[in-house]
């Protein structure tokens, strides 16, 4: 197994997005639901520069986006866009620090990984940065340098702190099978050919050399297989979104040491069953592949579907305390 395989997961935590736009009190809730594996809270709801592009275009280093009423587009200059952007991150990031002082083990990062960023942002002609492969190249080269700087204020921060770096691409199947709508929305951007998603995924993910990187995505079909290759050390996916024609690529994940953050607990308001109803699907699943149930609690951290900034607060956190119930619930009953 790799070093990263290696590395200790907490059993539960969250995708990434929190409702509200209070920094200290989304840190308050994540830290104080996930003793073991908090995260740094995204507040979309404050608006552009706190959506995932936005947040993730300002770490990103010499290039510059801002708002145009399609979207966000490359710009020549930081603007009030970048500026906006970057002030929440830092004002997240000290809500963070404030509630992990002393703190030691895995944190969590999200930042948008490089396909799904050249599938939402512009160029200045209005097309989409995907439909041009030198400026996925540029940009996965900046967004590589932002994230090591971003990690390295992470460490900075909280001292004690593993950092796990999450990439979020849930537009990566669509680039794969050339389903992203071309700004006329008439025509679709051609399929980006395997080998260059997943080597440039690859670079991206060898900036946290020294830590794991997991790779989410809440859309069907999740490519397993090539995510592995690219050196992602676990994958997060919307449990509910399985079919059987998954089966063979995630048992060979797990039998390769990759870990499975599932998404198993829903992301917007509505009952929650017990513990242990939400993660039958899991068992179910581990059965059915004929994985050794002592490998769950090893190799399942259990999260919601996707992110909760479409959830009202009371419900976001009692949607975190019982992925840590239902983690629980799997450790102690396996089978």
């Amino acid at each position: 197994m790799s070093e990263n395989s290696q590395f200790r997961f907490g059993a539960a935590t969250g995708v990434g997005s929190m409702p509200g736009g209070d920094a200290r009190e989304a840190a308050k809730t994540v830290t104080g639901s996930f003793e073991d594996f908090p995260f740094l809270a995204e507040l979309p709801a404050r608006g552009p520069g706190a959506d995932m592009i936005g947040r993730t275009a300002g770490m990103l280093v010499d290039l510059y986006a801002r708002v145009e009423p399609s979207g966000w587009r490359f710009g020549d200059r930081p603007g009030r866009d970048t500026r906006r952007a970057r002030s929440w991150l830092g004002e997240d990031l000290d809500a963070l620090e404030e509630f992990t002082q002393g703190y030691e083990g895995p944190l969590k990062v999200q930042a948008v990984g490089p396909w799904t960023l050249a599938a939402a942002l512009e160029l200045r002609n209005g097309e989409a940065a995907l439909s041009d492969p030198g400026a996925c190249r540029d940009l996965a080269g900046s967004l590589a340098e932002g994230l090591r700087l971003h990690l390295e204020e992470v460490r900075r921060r909280v001292p004690g702190a593993r950092p796990v770096l999450q990439l979020d691409e849930p537009s990566l199947t669509a680039v794969l099978r050339g389903q992203v709508k071309s700004a006329s929305g008439y025509r679709t951007h051609r399929a980006v050919d395997r080998q260059v998603v997943e080597a440039t995924l690859r670079d991206v993910v060898a900036v946290h050399a020294d830590g794991p990187v997991v790779v989410h995505s809440c859309a069907p079909d999740v490519p397993f297989a090539l995510l592995r290759r690219a050196g992602a050390a676990a994958v997060s996916f919307d449990f509910s979104l399985l079919t059987e024609r998954d089966d063979e690529a995630i048992g060979e994940a797990v039998e390769g040491g990759t870990r499975l953050f599932a998404g198993v607990v829903p992301g917007t308001d509505g009952p929650l069953s017990d513990p242990a109803g939400s993660v039958m699907g899991v068992r179910t699943l581990w059965r059915r592949l004929g994985l050794r149930p002592g490998l769950l609690a090893e190799t399942v951290t259990v999260t919601p579907t996707c992110g909760l900034a479409g959830a009202s607060p009371d419900y976001a956190r009692r949607a975190l305390a019982h992925c840590v119930r239902a983690a629980r619930s799997l450790a102690d009953n396996p089978e």
